[in-house]
């Protein structure tokens, strides 16, 4: 691997850690600004709407998060050593991270387009798990394949579980629980690939 992709994979890395942090602490501090907020009946996006601080941190939140998403994506591809399967699902995931700063961007007042982001985001993020699962599993990675994959059953499974029961009258719990599964794997891969730079440097 050339210093150039060393670099950039523990500038990924490093991304996929800090994205989470931003995300939650933003939505965090924006719930906080926002006493009538209510984790069952209101959807994590009803917050974008709110006159004043709150819409400013929970916006500007998803959209540097997104930002950063993009350049751990971007890091993906190297991880993944190149595999067709990798570049897909590094491609596919780098489309979840877009959804993600168009959230923020076309928040609620915008209608459908709004719904139809929020909805890329969930339905991206566990499709690039899947396949870049597979790629763990053919690169040798199994024990990062089966967190991969049980992570991306989670994350969609939650949603499945949502509209075929609806345990929630509005959405904040399943995007979170969903939210916070994706968080975990960008962590833990984020690691990696620091830790993989890091080798790559001896």
């Amino acid at each position: 691997m050339n210093s150039k992709n060393v670099a950039w994979l523990k500038i990924s890395g490093v991304s996929g850690i800090v994205t989470p942090i931003v995300a939650f602490t933003f939505i965090l501090l924006a719930i906080t600004s926002y006493p009538q907020f209510s984790w069952t009946d209101n959807a994590l996006s009803d917050l974008g709407v709110v006159e004043g601080v709150t819409a400013v941190l929970f916006n500007s939140g998803l959209i540097i998060s997104g930002i950063l998403a993009i350049i751990f994506a971007s890091g993906l591809f190297i991880f993944l050593r190149n595999r067709v399967l990798g570049r897909i699902g590094a491609f596919i995931f780098t489309l979840a991270a877009l959804a993600l700063v168009a959230i923020g961007i076309f928040t609620e007042n915008f209608g459908r387009i709004h719904y139809y982001v929020s909805v890329a985001f969930f339905i991206f993020a566990p499709i690039s798990m899947l396949i870049i699962c597979a790629t763990f599993f053919v690169i040798g990675k199994v024990k990062m394949g089966l967190f991969t994959f049980l992570t991306a059953i989670i994350v969609a499974f939650v949603w499945v579980l949502q509209f075929a029961m609806r345990y929630v009258p509005n959405v904040a719990i399943p995007e979170t629980i969903s939210a916070l599964s994706a968080s975990t794997w960008s962590i833990v891969l984020g690691f990696q690939m620091l830790k993989q730079g890091s080798r790559s440097n001896k």
